[in-house]
């Protein structure tokens, strides 16, 4: 293939001649540095190249080699633990080589060639494999099976030879005799990461992602291979927030993404990551999870190609049959690199300058979640939830990134800076909030937690509505304007507020809640509501109000979040004393009016 030539530089953005023969996001190698590029436009025999490192001294006439094949990860032992940046390139290796710079026109491998891995053949001789079928196992870390799975575009055949025992990722591990002759397998494949991995079937969002956070798993819950955004002002808790879910979600593997983020919040991500402990395996997180670091400070045009990497390790995890959490921070980031690449391309710019192709693009990002059975002979069922941070200039949600994001998006996690500020954590506000799943998870919550929950968390939410209203009735004439049922209203919603959706994530209790502790915690809230307004109806004095609001229950109530999980009876005992206490007010009540 002909070597073609730089004409134009600007920034990240190069323009080649003599390219007549290269196709579209065709990896390229740039100037005998040999930088890393992919080709993002082609007019005659030109090329616009996106360069994926510093450009700096580069110019006119320097050569540029194709290399004929899109943009690829390798998939195979030794992404779990891994710490990448937006292209695929293992940090720790480069610092080991580089110190702590990236080096331009580095080049290395993603994955350890010279380990062994301990291979465990899952077929014999004579077996019939094809396309997607587990053909061995490594066990990677402590948590995690490293599955085998023969490619996806591999044509189905008969198994001549397969080998045991430790080998490095590019040895041949089985001998396949396919129609299309012999074929070699080994533990490690090749994907390009903008299109997808196939599967066999796209199953739908029935079962909820538990997450042990209050506010998500009772009032916006996402379902398992659902997609969720999480837009936010500066400090209002997005980052704490996906911390949260990687750490508590029941998910198996988690991918995080750091994509144009500041790189003291990426630093805090890396040594904080490797210090969590799982709490299923009592193991550090980090043995179940794969890191892309691309901060702000490194080239623009890899902040495009991260989360195109991210997820494409993402669905090889879920073709293995896992449940695999991604979370992307931010994609407002890699939105303005595509916007600062559109502007160098001279494209025609929509809506802030942003590409006319911004939705599209976010679109074909957040459909490549799911929950999906996997190629193969045997049913094998994953999913790949994603949950995308967005940080919209001054909080302002009308600017195109967010309002793109929550037309493909089906879960909002709208964070408020005014909760935020009153350390109300998680910062989600409750009334512009949503979530599309409540429908399709709400069986299971039926099935699994009990059959008033549905009941109960649409008579929470209404409480809180109204509260909304009374608040504005309060402001302009004063709680004196206030009927005893809407006093007792908004007593029930400050406990929902304070005492429910309030989470504490560093208190060693508070930071996770089950569905059954969540469900005795919303029913005790709301068994006091009701037998407040029983207390009205047997005649309670509008004046004996501050009597029942200060009923010492009420701290038990408040303090329910602290009870641990195996003291769940507590719960009821608690449930008990209210009826009790309220019984015992209304006949004291009975006695002063005689």
């Amino acid at each position: 293939m002909e070597v073609g030539r730089i004409i134009k530089v600007s920034g990240p953005l190069v323009v080649a001649e003599n390219m007549a023969g290269a196709r579209m996001y065709d990896v390229v190698r740039v100037s005998k540095e040999r930088l890393l590029g992919e080709i993002i436009e082609l007019r005659g025999d030109r090329a616009s190249v996106q360069v994926y490192e510093e450009t700096e001294g580069l110019g006119p006439g320097e050569p540029v080699y194709n290399t004929g094949v899109p943009l690829s990860v390798e998939l195979g032992p030794g992404l779990i633990e891994a710490i990448f940046d937006g292209v695929q390139r293992p940090l720790d290796v480069i610092r080991e080589q580089a110190g702590d710079y990236i080096t331009r026109g580095v080049e290395v491998s993603p994955l350890d060639r010279s380990r062994k891995w301990p291979f465990v053949p899952r077929v014999k001789a004579g077996d019939t494999v094809e396309a997607g079928d587990i053909i061995g196992t490594v066990q990677e870390t402590s948590i995690v099976e490293h599955r085998i799975m023969a490619p996806p575009r591999l044509t189905a055949g008969k198994i001549l030879e397969i080998r045991e025992g430790e080998f490095t990722i590019d040895e041949v591990v089985a001998r396949i005799e396919t129609a299309e002759g012999i074929v070699d397998l080994t533990m490690v494949q090749k994907w390009p990461i903008r299109q997808g991995r196939p599967y066999r079937e796209k199953l739908g969002p029935y079962i909820p992602m538990i997450t042990g956070q209050r506010i998500i798993d009772t009032f916006f819950p996402v379902a398992k291979g659902g997609t969720a955004c999480i837009p936010g002002p500066f400090g209002s808790g997005k980052t704490v927030t996906q911390h949260q879910l990687a750490k508590w979600a029941d998910a198996e593997i988690v991918v995080y993404i750091g994509c144009g983020e500041r790189g003291n919040e990426m630093t805090d991500v890396l040594m904080e990551f490797p210090r969590l402990t799982d709490p299923a395996s009592g193991e550090p997180l980090m043995k179940r999870t794969v890191l892309i670091a691309n901060t702000s400070n490194m080239p623009v045009a890899a902040r495009e190609a991260s989360i195109y990497t991210g997820i494409t390790i993402a669905e090889y995890f879920r073709d293995m049959g896992y449940s695999v959490a991604l979370m992307a921070d931010s994609t407002s980031r890699w939105a303005e690199a595509l916007r600062e690449m559109s502007g160098r391309l001279e494209e025609m710019p929509g809506e802030e300058g942003y590409p006319a192709y911004l939705g599209s693009r976010l679109a074909e990002f957040y459909e490549r979640a799911g929950r999906t059975i996997a190629l193969g002979s045997e049913r094998r069922e994953g999913a790949l939830t994603v949950v995308g941070a967005v940080s919209p200039p001054g909080g302002d949600l009308s600017e195109p990134v967010s309002q793109a994001t929550l037309r493909i998006a089906k879960v909002f996690w709208g964070l408020d800076a005014a909760l935020a500020y009153r350390r109300h954590f998680p910062a989600i506000n409750w009334l512009l909030s949503y979530s599309l799943y409540l429908d399709s998870v709400a069986p299971y919550f039926r099935e699994t937690v009990g059959e008033w929950w549905n009941e109960m968390r649409r008579e929470a939410m209404r409480i809180l509505q109204e509260e909304a209203e009374l608040e504005e009735i309060v402001r302009l004439v004063g709680i004196d304007a206030l009927s005893a049922r809407e006093r007792v209203t908004l007593e029930t919603a400050k406990s929902i507020r304070e005492d429910y959706l309030h989470q504490n994530a560093t208190h060693e209790v508070d930071t996770y809640s089950s569905l059954q502790k969540q469900f005795r915690m919303l029913d005790l809230i709301l068994s006091f509501h009701h037998e407040s307004l029983r207390a009205l109806d047997k005649g309670l004095l509008e004046f004996d109000l501050d009597k029942l609001f200060a009923l010492p229950v009420r701290e038990r109530i408040a303090r329910a979040k602290y009870v641990p999980e195996e003291k769940l009876a507590v719960l009821d005992e608690i449930k008990a004393s209210i009826k009790e206490q309220v019984s015992e007010l209304i006949g004291e009540g009975g006695e002063e009016d005689a």
